[in-house]
């Protein structure tokens, strides 16, 4: 037994002797650019009518409200952020890095995408896509059905 330790000990001193120092860990480069960015859009100029518009509109026809107007969004953002409060729309382009932009715009359903539009809809917004439609909750279900999501819920 005496002999069968000392095998060991001598086995794991040239085990020690023959291994190449480890290089010293260099930190991780700090991206340049931050993985998502919101940028207020101001809204686009509208010119003004020569004539007088009347306050009440012609039988049959509808006035179009805030809601109802489509959102431009600038080119390179994935997502718009429409706040619509006390009459006045604020309408945020999201746009992500080059590789998270790519991956939204092959699979929406992904978690940085999904995050990004639940911080827009915790602020009380409505997240517009690229090609102007809206990305309801009916969508986000939608997606949900094409991956597989595990929620885990604490007591």
């Amino acid at each position: 037994m005496e002999i069968f330790k000392r095998c060991l000990l001598g086995a794991a001193i040239a085990l020690c002797a023959c291994t190449e120092p480890t290089p010293e860990r260099q930190p991780q480069p700090v991206a340049p650019t931050p993985p998502v960015v919101r940028s207020p859009v101001s809204p686009p100029t509208t010119p003004e009518p020569s004539a007088p518009a009347s306050p009440v509109p012609a039988p049959g026809t509808t006035t179009a409200s805030a809601a109802e107007t489509p959102v431009v969004i600038p080119a390179g953002a994935v997502y718009a952020c429409v706040v619509d409060s006390a009459g006045e729309r604020q309408v945020t382009a999201i746009e992500f890095v080059p590789k998270v932009a790519a991956l939204c715009a092959k699979n929406p359903e992904m978690g940085p995408c999904q995050y990004e539009r639940e911080v827009c809809r915790h602020s009380g917004g409505r997240v517009f896509a690229a090609d102007g439609k809206e990305i309801t909750k009916l969508t986000e279900a939608e997606y949900d059905r094409r991956v597989l999501r595990v929620r885990i819920n604490s007591n």
